[in-house]
């Protein structure tokens, strides 16, 4: 049995199996839950070693059903706490959770849970992260850029708070469920953004984080309940974006910006469903941050060529976003925009508005984009001074490289 295949089968199964049983045992028992469906897999790896069961998924799931029962038989909670599952009705009605509609159902459960708003920012993500998508301890410290016991913690407090706060396996109803949906959607943007432009030291992408937010994505879209333009309009841009990663890096492993990625190698399929969702996104006639982002994302998807890149209508779709929600990154968006233009002018007066300190891991992009301001404008010894700078405050491994090479390019 190949490790690669069970890890596939713990990335795709482990959240189905931990919301199917928190629907059956209660949210009080999801730390039990999680280690029993942990044990579950560890079993799968013994056991599997020769032959592969039939229908590896339900060997999963009632192989932690059954350690759960074992494990709330020995803490001696089955008469206070324990569901009867043995026999008779209680049995038919826990084996039919085990539907894909149920399945479903219990997932988007645990997605608002691991989303409430009363949680902290910081453990939703982690939480999600953990419980909905698999994501070990130290797969989510990578990728929050933060230490294995930090994440640790955030987990537990997510726990306590749940808890503490009475928080309701459930989908939200009525008036609760458009602030739920903001807050879950926001989790996903976040998963998905880590897996596109990793702040891991190593690796700038990653597949998994990608895939796994436009699963879920698609997920919370399936309901009607829980759709809404925004949530057309995230499942858009993340489509857009996720089109073009095969083209960002090559079979080194450097990093291929934008002006030479091979356009062959951008995925259509991906790019017809972001259409798809773009256009039931503008239904309403609402548009928020992702539909801005997605509108972006979709000029560049346009363009034949980066030459041929209408820059104009980025700016304007950027100038859009930042009235919605002003931040240094847009800023420093436009100002890309008026550069690719050739508005040297407004583009100097926008970076000086900028303070690097606020784009935090990203402020290598603001001295990386006012050395393009002077190369364009034929300066090189201040482009070499400021991608000096950019090269000392960039962190990704493969960002560096690529920035060195590009400060050689202009050297020459």
């Amino acid at each position: 049995m190949e490790p690669k295949l069970i890890d596939h089968l713990f990335r795709h199964h482990y959240g189905k199996m931990v919301s199917v049983l928190t629907r059956i045992f209660g949210l009080a028992h999801i730390e039990t839950i999680e280690d029993a469906v942990q044990d579950a897999f560890i079993k799968a790896t013994l056991s599997w070693t020769h032959k592969m069961p039939d229908h590896p998924e339900a060997w999963l799931t009632q192989a932690a059903k059954n350690r759960v029962l074992d494990i709330f038989r020995k803490l001696k909670t089955q008469k206070k706490h324990l569901p009867r599952l043995s026999s008779g009705p209680s049995t038919i009605a826990v084996n039919e959770l085990f539907l894909d509609s149920e399945i479903e159902d219990s997932q988007l459960r645990m997605i608002f849970t691991a989303c409430h708003p009363q949680l902290d920012p910081r453990d939703r993500i982690a939480f999600a992260l953990k419980t909905v998508s698999g994501f070990s301890t130290k797969e989510i410290a990578s990728a929050l850029l933060t230490k294995e016991d930090s994440v640790k913690k955030r987990i537990q407090r997510a726990r306590k708070n749940i808890q503490k706060k009475e928080i309701h396996f459930a989908i939200p109803q009525g008036k609760e469920l458009p602030e739920r949906n903001d807050s879950v959607l926001e989790v996903l943007y976040l998963i998905f953004n880590e897996g596109f432009h990793s702040n891991r030291k190593d690796i700038l992408v990653r597949k998994d984080l990608c895939g796994e937010a436009l699963r879920l994505c698609q997920l919370l879209l399936k309901r009607e309940a829980t759709r809404s333009s925004e949530g057309y309009a995230l499942l858009a841009l993340m489509c857009f974006h996720a089109a073009r990663l095969d083209s960002k890096v090559n079979d080194e492993g450097e990093i291929v910006d934008l002006k030479h990625q091979d356009r062959s190698l951008w995925h259509f399929p991906l790019m017809q469903l972001g259409n798809q969702a773009m256009t039931k996104a503008v239904d309403e006639g609402f548009f928020s941050a992702y539909h801005y982002e997605a509108a972006i994302a979709a000029e560049h998807l346009k363009a034949r060529s980066f030459d041929k890149t209408n820059w104009e209508s980025i700016f304007n779709w950027n100038q859009a976003l930042y009235e919605l929600q002003p931040s240094p990154s847009v800023a420093l968006n436009m100002v890309v925009a008026q550069i690719q233009q050739g508005n040297f002018e407004d583009a100097h007066e926008r970076l000086l508005q900028i303070e690097p300190a606020d784009l935090e891991q990203r402020a290598y992009l603001y001295y990386g984009t006012y050395a393009e301001y002077y190369k364009k404008q034929g300066e090189v010894k201040k482009a070499l001074s400021c991608m000096e700078l950019a090269i000392s405050a960039v962190q990704n491994d493969s960002e560096r490289a690529y920035l060195e090479k590009k400060k050689l390019q202009m050297a020459g």
